[in-house]
C-alpha cells in the first residue's frame, strides 16, 4: 500500500503497530493517518480516539479486509473503507480530508500508515 500511496503524491510514514503509532503521533506532524482495522495491543477504535487527542486537526481513515465490522470500531474515524473499495476511492477520500488535490508542482502531503505487521 505504502508504494501507492508514495506514487499517489503522498509521503508515507509507517509504524508497525499502534504503540509505534502513538509514538510517532508525537514526534512527527502529518496531514492524515491511514490505519488497518485489525491490529494487536490496541483495538484500531482506541487508537484512532488517541490520534485525534493528540492531533485534533488530523483526520483518519480506517481500512479493513472486512466486508463489514461493528459501527462503535470506526464512528471515530473520519471514513472507513472495507473489501471491495477501489483505491481511487480510497486516494480521492484521503487527498479530499488531506485537504488538498494531488498535483505534481505542490510538494508532496504527508500521511501516516500505520498497520500491524504481525
Amino acid at each position: 500500500m505504502g508504494g501507492v500511496l508514495r506514487d499517489s503524491g503522498f509521503h508515507v510514514i509507517t509504524a508497525s503497530d499502534p504503540l509505534e503509532a502513538i509514538s510517532l503521533c508525537k514526534q512527527v506532524l502529518f496531514d492524515l493517518a491511514l490505519l488497518d482495522y485489525e491490529m494487536q495491543y490496541l483495538p484500531s477504535s482506541h487508537l484512532v480516539q488517541e490520534i485525534h487527542s493528540l492531533e485534533p486537526r488530523v483526520p483518519v481513515v480506517l481500512i479493513s479486509g472486512r466486508v463489514s465490522y461493528p459501527p462503535v470500531e470506526w464512528c471515530f474515524a473520519d471514513a472507513h473503507f472495507g473489501r471491495g473499495t477501489s483505491v481511487d476511492d480510497l486516494l480521492e477520500t484521503m487527498w479530499l480530508l488531506a485537504g488538498s488535490k494531488p498535483d505534481k508542482t505542490v510538494s508532496r502531503r504527508s500521511a501516516a500508515a500505520w498497520s500491524d505487521s504481525t
